[in-house]
């Protein structure tokens, strides 16, 4: 534009740009950008190459009933992730679940880059960390099968996440969060429970103060509650589950003597009968075994059982405790142990097309009226399924890495990795004791054991990175 003064001209306002810091900011987030787009490309990969997603045996069965009918059950699947499959119900559709759920692993990922950048990890730290939850080949068969895995790490990463977002002490609204994805995974799975109770006693411990406690508590009990008064109105009395008891028997028939318990007669049924497994968990399951020839079964004993192996654990405290510490070392093998020998347990992509066999007929009916169509048959499609194949080998934590993980956390106790740290081995460890080890019961020990890991090795873990280029405040 022309100045009314002849011959100057007008200044030319600048053109607006964004700030240095701020390029520098998003150029430091690049790594992980690429990582996470590389990782969402494989989960497409894996959509492409196993269709339409993976029906697990009866457990997915049974989720997808609890969808379609919730209600407090007396089996062994809890009712957190039938809510999910509740809410993606209108899609009526398999792939849109599996995709969901690879949507949260990916979620996953992108929560734990955020704390620790925040918490001071140099960005290459903080990608590496991410790099066992967004490429482990085990996340992803979990990830793409109808199974409550998945949602329940990511619940639990958020409630870690939520506590540790501040440098402090959390806020209430922080808290309340956390306690309420906790009580979500307890409800998803059981293992939930200890976990909860474990972090309101590291929040009490801390002195966090009466109100951020109590929104924690609330927020994580309530629910619980809730529930709890749900079951009581079916079944008669006031609890989560109504097979608690059964998977503690289970866990002593790998070490139980009768001869040193001295059962009373009520429970005398409930010793080993010389059926034999290699296997905790195969006891719930053997129709031979002494629970399922119990009058009434499983379901109708579970008390009884509570008290056999409360009574077992008491008499033969060392046999049980060896029994826990030979299977949760399985974890570490190089090589994942076959555990129950009949299963292989870790390599999960292979060729071929698979149909359900003795699925029992309402199974069929319920997959039916969750996604009209579906037949619960699984295949794989080339040549997708070929590099998911190869992949899947290289791409697994093997147990040593795990452990030298595990180690380094421990290493920033004394620096503020008590809360991931202390999760990951609640997560490792409880689920042995109670019943038994499974490969998919290590999985959300990883990204917490990540976690502390990388918080431990950065340095200071309980100091908030400022924004790059901007000034310390």
């Amino acid at each position: 534009m022309a100045s009314p003064v002849a011959g100057v001209e007008a200044p030319v306002s600048p053109t607006p740009s964004r700030p240095p810091g701020a390029r520098t900011r998003w150029a430091a987030h690049a790594p992980f950008a690429v990582v996470l787009t590389v990782a969402a490309g494989l989960r497409a990969v894996t959509m492409m190459g196993y269709r339409p997603g993976r029906v697990y045996y009866i457990d997915s069965y049974e989720y997808l009933d609890l969808a379609l009918h919730p209600r407090p059950g007396t089996g062994f699947r809890g009712i957190g992730y039938p809510l999910l499959l509740r809410l993606l119900l209108p899609f009526h559709s398999v792939p849109v679940v599996v995709a969901a759920q690879h949507v949260l692993g990916l979620a996953t990922g992108l929560l734990m880059y955020a704390l620790l950048r925040r918490r001071g990890v140099p960005a290459w730290g903080a990608v590496l960390a991410t790099v066992p939850v967004l490429f482990d080949g085990q996340m992803l068969q979990l990830e793409h099968a109808v199974l409550s895995d998945t949602m329940f790490l990511f619940l639990v990463v958020v409630a870690v996440v939520a506590l540790m977002w501040s440098p402090g002490r959390p806020s209430a609204r922080a808290a309340a969060g956390a306690g309420l994805s906790l009580a979500l995974a307890a409800l998803t799975r059981s293992v939930g429970l200890p976990l909860l109770l474990l972090v309101l006693a590291y929040l009490a411990a801390r002195r966090i103060g009466v109100r951020r406690f109590a929104a924690a508590a609330v927020a994580g009990l309530l629910p619980l509650a809730v529930f709890a008064g749900w079951y009581r109105a079916d079944h008669g009395r006031f609890a989560l589950s109504g097979t608690d008891g059964v998977v503690l028997w289970a866990r002593t028939m790998t070490f139980a003597d009768c001869h040193r318990i001295q059962p009373p007669p009520d429970e005398a049924p409930l010793c080993p009968n010389g059926t034999w497994q290699d296997a905790a968990s195969e006891y719930v399951w053997d129709p031979d075994s002494p629970i399922n020839r119990t009058p009434g079964g499983a379901a109708a004993n579970n008390d009884l059982a509570r008290s056999f192996a409360l009574r077992a654990i008491l008499a033969q405290p060392l046999d049980y405790l060896g029994a826990v510490g030979h299977d949760v070392s399985l974890a570490f093998h190089w090589t994942p142990a076959r555990h129950p020998r009949r299963v292989t347990p870790a390599f999960g992509f292979a060729k071929g097309r698979w149909a359900p066999t003795g699925v029992p007929p309402w199974a069929g009916r319920t997959l039916s009226a969750y996604a009209p169509g579906a037949t619960g048959e699984y295949r794989s499609v080339e040549p997708y399924a070929a590099v998911l194949r190869a992949y899947q080998y290289p791409a697994y934590l093997r147990g040593p890495f795990l452990a030298a993980i595990l180690l380094a956390g421990a290493l920033g106790l004394r620096r503020g990795t008590l809360l991931p740290w202390g999760t990951a081995v609640t997560l490792l460890v409880v689920p042995v004791a109670v019943l038994d080890f499974d490969h998919r019961y290590v999985l959300p020990v990883v990204p917490v054991a990540c976690l502390a890991a990388a918080l431990a090795l950065a340095g200071r873990p309980g100091r908030v990175r400022p924004p790059s280029g901007g000034p310390h405040r």
